[in-house]
Parts: structure tokens; C-alpha cells; sequence
């Protein structure tokens, strides 16, 4: 694939795909994640299928994770944006086969209501979401994801907005 999923797999990162979903407000969803004790909250993000383009995997996670399909496409992050995580957990996850994931991120504006999100599917990873400020995204999430998360901040500002 010349989308950069070959380049991240050849330098042992998974490639994958995140999304900063806004409400009209401009609010982010962010998720609870079920696998990890605690308060470990974060934006959907998941693995790009072999012969899946990052914007169908993007689509497929928020169903996946969210449960809904309502949502437009904003922004695309121009480039990729990386990260590594410990090795005890990419040992989990992955089974030591990716040291991190490189993501190709995108924007999307919620176009349903609180109502229509769903986190009961298939394969739940989340068992509680919110909508919360932008600017609160790094405070919660875990360290070894917060440098990304300023990236993707960066990255949409002109989306997002002031404050």
C-alpha cells in the first residue's frame, strides 16, 4: 500500500487510525477503557486492516467502538502520527510484535444524538464515555499516549477552535 501502513509494519509499529469525534459544541468523545483499571480514558483508535484505506478503517472503528455510523469526516491529519508503548503492554496486546502504533488521524462532527451512541457492541473496549473540553484531552490520557495527543490537538486546532 503506498497509504505509509507498509512503512509503519516494516518499522514495527501498527498502523492504525484515531478519531477526534466532536459534537456540535465542540466537545471530544473520549472512552473508558474496559481492559485497563482506572480512569484511562481516550478518542476511538484501532488497527488498519490489510486492504482497508485509513479512512474506511477510521468509519468501521467508530462503529466498532462507538456504535454509530453518524458522523462526518472534517480533517484528515496531513501526516502520520506515532507512538510507543511499554513493553509489558505491547507484550498484551500484541504479543511483542509492535512496539507502538502510528496513526493516521481524523476529525469527524457527530451528526446524531448522545442517544445514538451505543458502546454495547461486538467487542466492547469502552464501558463509559463523555463529551469533554479539547484543551483537557493530555490530562487524561495515559503518559505514554499524551506527546500523540498533543499532535493531534495541533493538528485540528483550526477545527477545534479557541479554547
Amino acid at each position: 500500500m503506498s497509504d505509509g501502513t507498509e512503512t509503519a509494519r516494516a518499522e514495527g509499529y501498527r498502523p492504525g487510525v484515531g478519531i477526534m469525534l466532536l459534537d456540535r459544541q465542540g466537545l471530544v468523545f473520549v472512552g473508558r477503557r474496559i481492559d485497563t483499571p482506572g480512569e484511562n480514558w481516550q478518542m476511538p483508535q484501532g488497527g488498519i486492516d490489510r486492504g482497508e484505506t485509513p479512512r474506511q478503517a477510521a468509519l468501521r472503528e467508530l462503529q466498532e467502538e462507538v456504535g454509530t455510523d453518524k458522523a462526518e469526516i472534517l480533517a484528515e491529519s496531513r501526516g502520520w502520527l506515532s507512538y510507543e508503548v511499554p513493553s509489558a503492554i505491547g507484550r498484551r496486546l500484541w504479543r511483542g510484535r509492535y512496539r507502538g502504533q502510528r496513526q493516521k488521524w481524523f476529525a469527524m462532527r457527530f451528526t446524531g444524538t448522545d442517544r445514538d451512541i451505543d458502546l454495547s457492541t461486538h467487542h466492547p473496549e469502552f464501558d463509559a464515555w463523555k463529551w469533554i473540553a479539547a484543551a483537557d484531552l493530555p490530562d487524561i490520557i495515559v503518559p505514554f499516549k499524551r506527546t500523540l495527543y498533543l499532535g493531534v490537538l495541533q493538528e485540528f486546532a483550526a477545527i477545534i477552535g479557541p479554547g
